[in-house]
């Protein structure tokens, strides 16, 4: 029976353990908290759960699906999401309800971001390597301003443009302003091609006590099975020699060093301390490298609200500058079963931090005032309400994408691949922002590895579907990828590359509301303005659009009507376009093939 040293019991490394329980292989893992779970725990504050963030169960993977149901049960509860966006004293339903979002607007404001959509999409920036660049291409750069820059920089704690591309790519994905705007008007889920939206998911599965409970359910099975879970102990040394670790020493509470060995080692703590940890240490540019990698860190103020009901939602972002509350979750509408008492409700108020930040050492009275206070300015609660709260700080909580971080995982990743025994799994493990199922598929891989297998566990999360099937990346991950993804394209890729495809829902409802709303406001603004005879020439256009004319009957008629008439427009400029690129690379497709058939008869 082979032995494996995992160091780490968050979902990934738990997963790993209990994988490799399954194929008959003892696990030892080392966990510094005294609790499992990693950022997917949660914590019991006087009979009040809460999650360390909020922690949906929605994954493409059927294994870990499979994974879900099989420890949980019937403690695996289906809940229905609702969750808004506060911005400007307004909440904005999310997913997007298109009348919702124009009364939060305002009709000018809502003008405003169609005109700036349409521009980003007939000439979008060409360059994407940052996260406001990657956004504002696909929703403009208004709607950008608006519901993205604010509580991205609360998130990150950096510029939206020192933000890299990738993280927007992996975490928004295939959601766009058109495919939004499709989901409002026919509750959709999917991409036109089929492909699950995560972001407009409106069900989602949780845990009757939350996520902790999987993680200590999952702990509780990897104990039966032969494996031991140590806690308290936080790696410090890991001694290698030849291509391998050897040893691995970790420093307990009370002081002492304590000593581990294993054939395998599976690491899920932050690539930089695992770096900086190795004995004989890594050449100077590999530990610069680690060194620059950086994390945000985390706290969540939790207050216990004398209301049985303070508002619906799962949670709320708030995108108001003036506070620095980033999100407010409500754990009691994730389950019931988080509170002890029906009567109460408990919130918990998420603030994103760097550890050298002063609100960091706050003392916790301090920070649950500035919590009340937050909550009361934005009208959530009164503060005489609350009668109890508790502070938990989460260090290394995001591992951060700015510009220079991929170059700094390649070298780090190139050094740590000449440790043939060790793998690198989870979020830290990886500086990666995995979901909770990614790091699980990377445990199961890393588990499965270690039995025979060659799985990639730097697969997971790379592209928008990821499968259980085995895949072999080159070192270079992402940024070689990309290089050899744009190699052998076909007449039509070439053609799709050089003219991005036009959306006609997107073109049609923008140039609708541009007409409809530009046909409102100029009769609007000629009635204010008053005379002998209003709109004599404006009053033309009730030759193209029946029924209006220039009263305030008229407008709204012709408001209807220019929405209508400027959406089949667009509709149809776009389909065009698109129908006559399709023609274009059919044509460059027979002319390539004629040419190869004269080069083949040249050669005969």
């Amino acid at each position: 029976m082979s032995s494996v040293l995992i160091i780490g019991a968050g979902p990934a490394g738990l997963t790993a353990a209990y994988e490799l329980s399954k194929l008959g292989m003892r696990s030892t893992l080392v966990e510094a908290d005294h609790q499992v779970g990693g950022l997917s725990r949660t914590v019991n504050y006087r009979g009040y759960r809460f999650d360390v963030g909020g922690h949906r169960f929605f994954s493409k993977v059927p294994l870990i699906n499979q994974l879900w149901h099989e420890m949980l049960g019937e403690d695996f509860l289906l809940r229905a999401r609702l969750s808004r966006i506060y911005y400007r004293g307004h909440y904005f339903e999310y997913p997007l309800k298109p009348l919702n979002a124009l009364t939060g607007l305002g009709p000018v404001e809502a003008l405003l971001v169609c005109l700036s959509y349409a521009k980003a999409r007939l000439a979008p920036t060409s360059e994407e390597s940052s996260f406001e660049q990657w956004v504002s291409n696909r929703f403009g750069y208004r709607l950008y301003e608006i519901f993205f820059k604010t509580y991205t920089e609360k998130v990150w704690g950096i510029p939206c443009s020192e933000i890299s591309a990738d993280w927007a790519a992996q975490r928004i994905k295939n959601l766009s302003l058109a495919e939004a705007v499709r989901n409002a008007l026919f509750n959709r889920t999917r991409t036109k091609g089929g492909e699950i939206i995560t972001s407009l998911i409106d069900r989602f599965h949780y845990p009757r006590f939350g996520p902790g409970m999987l993680w200590e359910r999952c702990a509780e099975l990897v104990a039966q099975r032969g494996g031991e879970i140590i806690h308290g102990v936080r790696v410090e040394c890991i001694r290698h020699r030849h291509g391998r670790i050897e040893c691995v020493y970790g420093r307990a509470r009370d002081g002492g060093r304590v000593e581990f060995s294993g054939e395998h080692v599976i690491s899920t703590m932050p690539i930089r301390d695992l770096i900086n940890a190795l004995d004989p240490a890594p050449p100077d540019d590999v530990r610069r490298a680690a060194d620059r990698l950086r994390y945000r860190d985390y706290l969540t103020v939790v207050l216990v609200v004398k209301r049985a009901a303070v508002f619906p939602d799962n949670w709320i972002y708030i995108h108001s500058p003036e506070v620095k509350l980033g999100r407010i979750q409500n754990y009691k509408n994730w389950s019931p079963h988080m509170v002890p008492d029906a009567s109460r409700s408990s919130l918990g108020l998420e603030y994103f931090l760097w550890d050298h930040d002063e609100e960091w050492s706050w003392e916790r009275e301090r920070l649950i005032d500035t919590g009340i206070h937050d909550c009361a300015q934005i009208g959530l609660i009164k503060p005489h309400e609350v009668e109890d709260g508790t502070v938990v700080r989460v260090p290394k909580a995001y591992p951060v994408y700015d510009r220079t971080y991929q170059r700094d995982l390649v070298t780090v990743r190139r050094y740590l691949e000449q440790l043939t025994n060790l793998q690198l799994i989870g979020r830290n493990g990886q500086h990666r922002y995995n979901n909770q199922d990614h790091s699980m598929l990377a445990g199961v891989y890393a588990a499965r590895n270690l039995a025979g297998a060659s799985y990639d566990v730097w697969s997971v999360n790379t592209e928008q579907d990821y499968q259980e099937e085995a895949t072999a990346a080159p070192v270079g991950g992402p940024l070689s990828a990309g290089v050899a993804a744009k190699r052998h394209l076909s007449p039509e890729q070439v053609v799709e590359a050089a003219f991005a495809r036009l959306d006609p829902v997107a073109l049609g409802a923008a140039f609708g509301t541009v007409g409809g709303v530009g046909l409102f406001f100029a009769t609007a603004f000629l009635l204010l303005k008053g005379g002998f005879r209003v709109g004599k020439h404006l009053a033309l256009l009730g030759q193209y659009f029946a029924g209006f004319r220039p009263t305030w009957a008229g407008a709204f008629i012709g408001l209807f009507e220019a929405v209508l008439g400027g959406f089949a427009l667009g509709f149809a400029v776009a389909s065009l376009r698109n129908w006559g690129l399709a023609a274009y690379a059919v044509l460059l497709r027979r002319r390539a093939a004629a040419e190869a058939r004269r080069d083949l008869l040249d050669r005969v």
